[in-house]
């Protein structure tokens, strides 16, 4: 275990000693000042935003749901004084969702008539962007490791797929109402949109940690588990035409959806975040060695996480999931084959496990919110909080999953390589809960059964 383990107050020293070279290189972005004038005026544009929507549809939401609106303006005005890009984010998504808006004039006709609206700024056409975004700063990232203008463009790409993404998920919450008043609703009610939103949430959150440790190397990995999920988001979209926007279930047409899901999937996000930072994390420590016994146990476990999707129920399509099995368990071959060339880039270990436990620390809280408030929506919508339903049971697993493991970080000073294993076998835990469920078993969520 001594092997696995380093002092929590040298690792400490050493983290501190990264974030001051960077601090004193000139890159103050780890320094927060008060709210200014701009963060004053933000307010006032969102709160001016939701008075209007409040006033303008009083009944197309109930109390609860105006106190979310009015709730999520304060968030966004923090957020976006905790990381100014993402104040940038929300206008330019805003924008360009207004523009999309203003394109359809009442008229969902027009998507199919309007240039801008048929190939960028429909949700299905910005969603697509999004994807190929994507696969491209994968791409671009993993060129980073010999070429510095490949991991600059590789986090403009994410950004730019960021964009696209959040933009298509605005602009389908309004063709929802386009279709028919009583069809629009918050775009995550389904596996579609909730692997859009995953997606976004993960790419969102490795963003920052980009910005904050000043490092693009990571984005090769991180972006790996994003392009993953958007290969069986457009095999999703096209083979199930799961794009369609449906009217809700009785049980969805609640308030708590607009709080359970989000949250959830900021847990879903991190902990994606937190295993692919265990990977670099293991890959940067046998970097120097030439011995392949320590990448057996890595290989298992990639090979366990990328089996998950290719052995599900789609017999149609097995030849198609075989060979991204095949070319999954390639990447990660390649990717040890290469890996004294990969740690040389990587930032130092303890630096990357300071990430994987910021990222879990903030999944767990944000699930251990999801799962309370998925309880009283349990109650509200059937009449009571826990009924041990096969998605309640696995979310329960991966809570106590990541509670153990944050249990021994603080009072055992778990670091190094048994965390990054248990971050990683965490991924395939949650990837089960998140869609192995929706796929073997049944239940009271089988909404989002495939």
């Amino acid at each position: 275990m001594s092997n696995t383990v380093v002092t929590a107050s040298g690792a400490a020293d050493q983290l501190v000693d990264w974030e001051k070279n960077i601090t004193e290189s000139g890159d103050n972005r780890v320094l927060r000042g008060k709210p200014d004038f701009s963060d004053i005026l933000f307010l006032l544009v969102l709160l001016a935003g939701a008075v209007y929507a409040i006033v303008q549809y009083p009944d197309s939401m109930d109390y609860y749901e105006k106190a979310i609106l009015v709730g999520m303006t304060f968030a966004a005005t923090w957020i976006g004084w905790l990381w100014r890009p993402a104040r940038k984010l929300m206008i330019a998504c805003a924008l360009a969702a207004g523009l999309a808006l203003w394109l359809y004039d009442g008229q969902l006709a027009h998507a199919e008539s309007n240039f801008l609206l048929k190939y960028l700024l429909s949700s299905q056409s910005a969603i697509l962007w999004m994807c190929a975004l994507f696969f491209m700063a994968t791409v671009c990232y993993w060129i980073g490791f010999v070429s510095t203008t490949g991991a600059w463009m590789g986090s403009a790409l994410t950004w730019a797929g960021v964009f696209a993404g959040f933009t298509g998920l605005l602009v389908r919450w309004r063709e929802g109402h386009l279709i028919a008043p009583d069809m629009g609703h918050i775009p995550v009610s389904n596996l579609y949109e909730v692997f859009v939103l995953f997606c976004l949430i993960t790419a969102l959150f490795y963003l920052y940690y980009e910005k904050r440790y000043n490092t693009r190397a990571l984005g090769g990995f991180v972006l790996l588990v994003i392009s993953s999920a958007v290969i069986f988001l457009l095999w999703y979209t096209f083979e199930r035409d799961a794009a369609v926007i449906t009217p809700l279930n009785n049980a969805l047409r609640s308030w708590w959806m607009k709080l359970h899901v989000p949250a959830n999937f900021i847990g879903y996000g991190s902990f994606a975040l937190s295993a692919m930072v265990g990977f670099a994390y293991l890959v940067k420590q046998h970097g120097a060695t030439s011995s392949w016994k320590p990448m057996i146990p890595l290989l298992f476990v990639g090979g366990a996480m990328v089996s998950e999707l290719f052995i599900f129920r789609d017999k149609d399509n097995m030849g198609f999931w075989f060979v991204y099995f095949l070319v999954s368990l390639a990447i990660v071959a390649a990717i040890l084959l290469g890996r004294r060339v990969i740690a040389a880039k990587l930032p130092p270990l303890e630096v990357l496990d300071d990430i994987m436990y910021r990222s879990i620390s903030i999944g767990f809280a944000f699930f251990t919110v999801a799962t309370i408030l998925g309880a009283f929506w349990a109650a509200d919508a059937w009449g009571t909080y826990w009924q041990w339903d096969p998605k309640e049971t696995w979310a329960f697993i991966v809570w106590l999953n990541y509670a153990a493991w944050l249990h021994l970080r603080l009072m055992k000073g778990m670091r190094g390589t048994f965390a990054a294993y248990w971050a990683l076998i965490g991924l395939v835990i949650t990837s089960f809960a998140f869609l192995g469920v929706n796929i073997f078993l049944s239940g009271l969520h089988s909404y989002g059964e495939l």
